[in-house]
């Protein structure tokens, strides 16, 4: 691990973290591809191409440092609004990318799980993950979920169905609607929630992701655009969580 984080800038360094420390679940939103690319004249999908490099990165580096879940978002259901060409740039990208990186996931012997609703996706990508899933199913080094036509509010209205449903057919009595059968109808069953989420670009928002499951989580924002995020700064994010004092509601837990 020392090795490949040697080189570091002078203001961070492995030497900087708790090792002891990680968070177990670290998230990101993915943001500034397309203004990279524009404040260098490019085409906005080179922007997403580079992207990748960034998040093979973090992969790696969530391996080295001991995550357990590395997730991320990749396209959200309003994304479909972008223009034609980037969005099927986009699909292109993702099944190219995922048949590319897969040695890289044998390797590191990491599972790879999908949040979002699949069936809306092109065939092509589509048979892609479900192929990336049967691959990589029986590791457990680490797990890296992909938010793909993900969003938030149509994931709880799909609990809330879910939850309907069962009621309905008498498998789930109302008094037993409780946090845990949400959670268990979610995209996220069987994850831990995020400890960290990272965002790139400088934006403050959410957009519509892992509402119900950053309920508790620490919140990382950079400047940086997305293809500009190395390990140092993912250092510098988890140096930052470890600075902080986790309260949950009640007594500070460090």
């Amino acid at each position: 691990m020392r090795a490949y984080f040697a080189d570091a800038p002078d203001d961070i360094s492995l030497n900087d973290i708790d090792v002891d420390k990680i968070p177990s679940h670290v998230s990101f939103i993915m943001d500034g591809n397309g203004r990279w690319a524009q404040q260098r004249g490019l085409d906005r999908t080179l922007g997403h191409k580079a992207g990748v490099d960034s998040l093979r990165e973090c992969v790696t580096t969530s391996v080295r440092l001991g995550v357990d879940v590395l997730s991320a978002y990749a396209f959200s259901t309003e994304n479909w609004r972008r223009p034609q060409h980037e969005v099927n740039m986009l699909m292109h990208l993702f099944a190219t990318t995922l048949m590319k990186e897969l040695p890289l996931f044998h390797q590191e012997k990491v599972r790879l799980k999908f949040l979002g609703d699949l069936d809306a996706l092109p065939t092509e990508t589509r048979d892609v993950f479900e192929f990336g899933l049967s691959q990589t199913k029986d590791y457990d080094r680490m797990t890296f979920a992909l938010a793909v036509n993900y969003g938030s509010r149509a994931e709880i209205a799909r609990a809330a169905r879910l939850i309907a449903e069962d009621v309905a057919a008498g498998k789930l009595r109302p008094e037993d609607v409780d946090v845990d059968a949400v959670s268990n109808r979610l995209y996220t069953a069987g994850l831990p929630d995020p400890d960290l989420l990272v965002r790139t670009s400088g934006e403050l928002r959410l957009s519509n992701y892992l509402l119900w499951q950053l309920a508790y989580t620490e919140f990382y924002v950079t400047d940086l655009f997305w293809p500009d995020f190395d390990r140092w700064e993912y250092l510098r994010a988890i140096h930052a969580f470890q600075g902080r004092g986790r309260r949950f509601g009640g007594v500070e837990n460090k």
